[in-house]
């Protein structure tokens, strides 16, 4: 009898270096693969309710599971948050004194370029949106921002030089070994609380629950929090 399909994983992109290293620990204890798909949690919401083939999804926000759950496409009864971040200010290069300290360092006319997340489709997106309105700068910088398609690409934009500065979640950046961030104020941004389900569509659910089981253990939950989450209980 042939094996099955590696279970796939569709995940947040703010969640690529710790679910990478989540994939290999998966794999030395199980002796199989694991696809992890990784994007802005509105669009892979959006591929689910479209028939997507996801044994389980992790997103950035609940509202984007109760999407795929209205949809008819993951389980509401399997539905679990499960970690929060924070956002941090970017930027490239080891000069502590030329990093921005602050949003309102953003104002500086050398910022001429600033990538954050589309706020259309992803969480985090919406939060640098939120913490700009609230810090009264969206209008003002609101010409210079590029916005990207998910977390990850708004880092690539600053880290290639295509931006200044990015605004994007910790897990992202903590591991870097070039560039300065800066924590921002979490009284600017409304908490994102990551939101896990199980999906209809996929080949291999028994792997998906293998996968969520290593992330809820012990070693899962060391991996998740030296890449700076924060983790919260179901």
């Amino acid at each position: 009898m042939a094996a099955p399909a590696p279970a796939r994983i569709a995940a947040a992109a703010d969640l690529s270096v710790a679910f990478e290293e989540m994939g290999q620990a998966y794999e030395q204890l199980h002796h199989e693969k694991v696809t992890l798909i990784f994007g802005a949690s509105g669009t892979l919401a959006k591929q689910l309710g479209q028939g997507a083939p996801y044994d389980a999804f992790y997103s950035a926000n609940a509202a984007f599971v109760d999407e795929t759950i209205a949809a008819g496409s993951c389980d509401a009864s399997t539905k679990a948050r499960y970690a929060q971040s924070h956002l941090v200010l970017w930027t490239r290069g080891k000069q502590a004194d030329t990093a921005p300290r602050s949003l309102a360092s953003l104002e500086d006319p050398r910022f001429v370029k600033i990538s954050i997340a589309n706020p259309e489709h992803a969480p985090y997106g919406r939060a640098a949106k939120e913490a700009l309105e609230k810090s009264g700068l969206w209008e003002k910088l609101r010409p210079r921002l590029i916005h990207a398609d998910n977390v990850k690409h708004a880092l690539q934009f600053a880290q290639t030089g295509n931006a200044d500065a990015a605004i994007v979640p910790l897990p992202l950046v903590l591991s870097l070994q070039d560039g300065q961030y800066t924590l921002l104020d979490k009284s600017f941004y409304t908490p994102v609380e990551q939101t896990s389900v199980f999906c209809k569509h996929g080949g291999n659910p028994a792997g998906a629950r293998r996968f969520a089981a290593l992330v809820k253990s012990e070693q899962g939950r060391a991996i998740m929090q030296r890449h700076g989450f924060i983790l919260l209980d179901p």
